[in-house]
């Protein structure tokens, strides 16, 4: 089991061999957890959730996988945007 930042995700998939499925790419990080700013889960999961059956490119795969993530993902601990 591997562990990487959010910020590092983007140069895993630089290893991948382009084109690849959605199944493929989630099936190599089905053992990575992703840190988060608030928390953390597993990378696999999140890709077999993006929309797109397959990706082009690394950037492709990290644009969706921005869709996929959750809230807890983006900005830092504890921020709120609004109600302040």
């Amino acid at each position: 089991m591997s562990t990487v930042k959010l910020s590092r995700v983007e140069s895993l998939f630089e290893e991948l061999e382009y084109p690849i499925s959605r199944a493929e790419a989630a099936g190599e990080f089905g053992d990575t957890t992703v840190l988060f700013a608030d928390g953390e889960g597993n990378l696999g999961r999140y890709i077999s959730e993006c929309p797109s059956e397959q990706f082009r490119s690394e950037e492709d795969l990290y644009e969706e996988l921005q869709l996929a993530l959750p809230i807890e993902a983006v900005g830092e601990p504890g921020q709120s945007e609004g109600d302040a």
